[in-house]
C-alpha cells in the first residue's frame, strides 16, 4: 500500500472513531430542555402520548464504551490503520501459510504411503481414492461437476465412463490433468451451405442411433469425408488429436441436432487446463486415481 492510500484509511478511521466518540461523550452531558413534569413537550393523540426525556441506561454506556476500547484495541493490535502492520505482526497471508504448513506437515506422512504406487493401485485403495475426490472437488468440479459427470454448457466431459477423448489409460489421464489439453473443432460454415451442414448432421447423428432424418443421413454420408482425417472413416475418434468418437450417443456440448449442427457450422475450441504447478504431481495422482476407479471401477457409469 502506497503513502497516499495509507494516509487515506488513516484519515477516514480517524474521522469516524472521532465523530462517533464525540457523539458518544456528548450524548452523556447534554441537556435537554424538559416541562415541569419531565417531558420534552412534545405530544400526540390529543396529549395522550408525551416524549419522556431519560438518561441512557447505564448498561447500554458500559457496552458501548467497551466497543469504542475493543475498536481501538484491535487497531493496535492489528493491521488495519493504513499501512501500520499490528503490534503483533498478525497478517491474513502469514496465517494461511501456517495453517498450509501445519496442514501439510500432517498429511506429508499420509502421502508418502502413496508414493510409489500405480495409478491402478492407488484406484484400489478405498483412502486414496477419497483423498482423490476430495481434491477433485476442490479443483476440477468447477467443469467437470462434483461427481465427475461433465457439463455441456462449457464442453468438459464425463470422467466416469469409458469414452474418452484423449485416452483413458492412467498415463493419458495423467498427462491430461498434468500438462492440459487443447481441443479444436474446426468450423464449417464457411465451405458448407446450411443444406449440407444439415445433411452431415443428420449422418453423423446415425452413427450413434440418435434421432435423425434416414434421407438426409444417406445425402450426409459422402460429405463426411470432410471429418474423417480427425474422426476416422467410420467415425469412431483418434485420442491422438483429441478427436471423440462419433458412434458413442454422448456428446461433449450436448446431443441433440440443433447442437450438433451449431458445432459443425461454427466449431468448437476447448481447454483442459494445466495443474502440474498448482497441485504437484503427488496430489494429481490421486485425483487420477479416483477418476480411474470411477471409470474403470465396477461403479464406472455406461451409456
Amino acid at each position: 500500500m502506497n503513502a497516499f492510500w495509507s494516509a487515506w484509511i488513516m484519515f477516514l478511521v480517524v474521522l469516524n472513531l472521532g465523530i462517533t466518540l464525540f457523539l458518544f461523550v456528548w450524548g452523556q452531558s447534554v441537556r435537554i430542555p424538559t416541562q415541569a413534569d419531565g417531558t420534552s413537550g412534545h405530544v400526540w393523540a390529543h396529549g395522550v402520548l408525551r416524549e419522556g426525556v431519560r438518561r441512557l441506561p447505564l448498561w447500554w454506556v458500559l457496552l458501548s464504551a467497551a466497543m469504542f476500547a475493543i475498536g481501538i484495541g484491535y487497531l493496535v493490535l492489528y493491521p488495519g490503520f493504513g499501512a501500520y502492520k499490528g503490534l503483533i505482526g498478525w497478517s491474513a497471508h502469514g496465517q494461511l501459510a501456517q495453517d498450509t504448513a501445519a496442514n501439510r506437515a500432517k498429511l506429508d506422512p499420509v502421502l508418502q504411503g502413496y508414493d510409489g504406487r500405480s495409478i491402478e493401485q492407488l484406484a484400489a485403495m478405498p483412502d486414496a481414492t477419497r483423498m482423490g475426490h476430495r481434491l477433485f472437488v476442490d479443483n476440477c468440479a468447477a467443469c467437470h461437476g462434483i461427481e465427475g459427470r461433465g457439463n455441456h454448457a462449457v464442453g468438459a466431459p464425463d470422467l466416469t465412463d469409458a469414452d474418452w477423448l484423449w485416452g483413458g489409460t492412467p498415463e493419458a489421464i495423467l498427462t491430461s490433468i498434468l500438462d492440459g489439453r487443447r481441443g479444436t473443432m474446426p468450423p464449417f460454415e464457411g465451405s458448407l451451405a446450411k443444406a449440407d451442414v444439415e445433411r452431415l448432421a443428420n449422418y453423423v447423428q446415425s452413427l450413434s442411433g440418435m434421432p435423425q432424418s434416414p434421407s438426409r443421413a444417406a445425402e450426409g454420408k459422402a460429405l463426411f469425408t470432410t471429418c474423417s482425417a480427425c474422426h476416422g472413416p467410420e467415425g469412431k475418434g483418434n485420442p491422438a488429436l483429441g478427436a471423440p468418437n462419433l458412434t458413442q450417443p454422448h456428446r461433449l456440448y450436448g446431443g441433440d441436432l440443433a447442437t450438433l449442427e451449431q458445432t459443425i457450422r461454427k466449431g468448437r475450441s476447448g481447454t483442459m487446463p494445466a495443474w502440474r504447478d498448482r497441485l504437484g504431481e503427488r496430489d494429481v495422482r490421486l485425483i487420477a486415481s479416483w477418476i480411474y476407479a470411477q471409470s474403470h471401477g465396477d461403479g464406472a457409469a455406461t451409456h
